[in-house]
């Protein structure tokens, strides 16, 4: 069983009403600035091998994955059929409320890398899915939860929209660690404000990024 951390407080959200009526309608649109999405790209080349099994959990239209590189397969979740089927990047996909229930429909053991991409700030239930996502995650497979500063306001459980970006960083970490994740790696980073305001030092969307590793298995004396 999850080992919870939030309170029932904290889990409330100012628009109670089904999040699926929310994201009924498709958003064609980038939520993250260039600057954020190009080091989050960067962030995927360094820590995902080639040929991996990626599990894109709260995805959309664009998975931000580096055009180069082929993974084993590229599994996709969402609240938006619309956007699901038309991200290229996507072998399959499947659509699923995560506030109404968090188990996910992949066998134990079977993906090597989860992302979530603008997303967890939305999530009711974080301790059951980190659950999920670790049962799902082969030994020493890796989650790497990123977001930034903007949110749906209405849309975020207290524990976020109440909080700072350093809260944001460490509640994530808390959760993980709670449900048996190690932490391998925090980034807080600036990001440049597209030309010419960027020339000028002025910032983009900051890039956070919480990454969790799932201890590998120990070998057998």
């Amino acid at each position: 069983m999850a080992q919870l951390v939030l309170s029932d407080d904290q889990r409330k959200k100012l628009d109670s009403a089904d999040d699926k009526l929310f994201y009924a309608e498709p958003r064609f649109v980038q939520h993250l600035d260039a600057a954020f999405r190009q080091r989050l790209t960067e962030l995927y080349r360094e820590r995902i091998p080639p040929g991996s099994v990626v599990l894109d959990l709260m995805s959309s239209w664009v998975s931000h994955l580096p055009e180069q590189i082929s993974y084993g397969e590229v599994i996709g979740h969402g609240l938006n059929e619309a956007e699901l089927r038309a991200n290229p990047r996507l072998n399959r996909y499947w659509v699923q409320n995560l506030n109404v229930d968090p188990r996910l429909p992949l066998p134990q053991d079977s993906v090597d890398v989860s992302l979530i991409v603008a997303g967890w700030q939305y999530l009711q239930q974080p301790e059951p899915l980190a659950e999920e996502l670790f049962r799902c995650t082969r030994a020493g497979g890796q989650l790497l939860v990123a977001f930034s500063n903007r949110m749906f306001f209405t849309k975020a459980p207290l524990i976020w929209s109440e909080g700072s970006d350093r809260d944001h960083l460490a509640y994530v970490a808390e959760v993980l660690v709670a449900q048996g994740w190690t932490i391998s790696g925090v980034i807080a980073a600036d990001t440049p404000a597209p030309a010419p305001l960027g020339w000028l030092g002025a910032k983009g969307d900051p890039f956070f990024c919480v990454i969790a590793a799932k201890p590998a298995a120990k070998a057998a004396s």
